[in-house]
């Protein structure tokens, strides 16, 4: 039932849901990034954005890819970039999401008396297993850094998590910290890439 609702729920719906992803784990997200050695981060100056974005329809902009485009325009400008019609990098948005079961598995001890009852005289019944299932969705958020030049990814940033119900209503600020977190671990102009 739940997969059927889910199919219902347009593409633009997704996206606004998955964008909450990030704030369910009290760590925040896992935040894994690649880069291409042959990308030369000391010469780029100036980004723009591909048009559409993965994140867009074929007939609109989603509201999702405008609170992307912000954040990263934000994160980009503090590192000395500006737009650009004739850009050295563009950036693009890819969003996944996943629905998943996890399951927890505990014993849960005899019936009486506890594990050591035996020591007592009285042989309790072992009562088996516990088992918690939880459902939830995982989303995943790729920021894409591709040389204009040579039309080749530099670089990638991935975010990985939870989607939380509470932060669908309003998930800009979501977004803002996670694209802050991904960018982290954007190579500065003139650094040397880390391995």
């Amino acid at each position: 039932m739940y997969q059927s609702l889910i199919k219902r729920v347009s593409r633009a719906a997704l996206y606004v849901m998955t964008a909450a992803l990030f704030a369910g784990c009290t760590s925040g997200p896992s935040i894994f990034v690649n880069s291409d050695p042959a990308a030369s981060f000391a010469s780029y100056r100036t980004y723009n954005f591909v048009t559409p974005l993965g994140t867009d329809t074929s007939s609109y902009s989603s509201l999702l890819s405008q609170y992307l485009r912000a954040a990263t325009a934000r994160e980009l400008e503090s590192r000395g970039y500006t737009r650009s019609d004739n850009p050295d990098v563009l950036v693009n948005f890819n969003v996944k999401t996943k629905d998943k079961i996890q399951t927890t598995t505990t014993p849960s001890g005899p019936i009486y008396g506890g594990y050591y009852s035996y020591r007592l005289g009285n042989y309790g019944v072992w009562n088996g297993y516990d088992t918690q299932v939880t459902q939830y969705t995982e989303g995943t958020l790729t920021v894409d850094v591709v040389d204009a030049a040579r039309k080749q990814l530099a670089w990638d940033g991935t975010a990985v998590g939870r989607v939380r119900e509470k932060d669908r209503a309003n998930p800009q600020p979501v977004i803002d910290n996670v694209i802050t977190q991904i960018f982290a671990k954007y190579p500065s102009p003139g650094a040397p890439v880390a391995p």
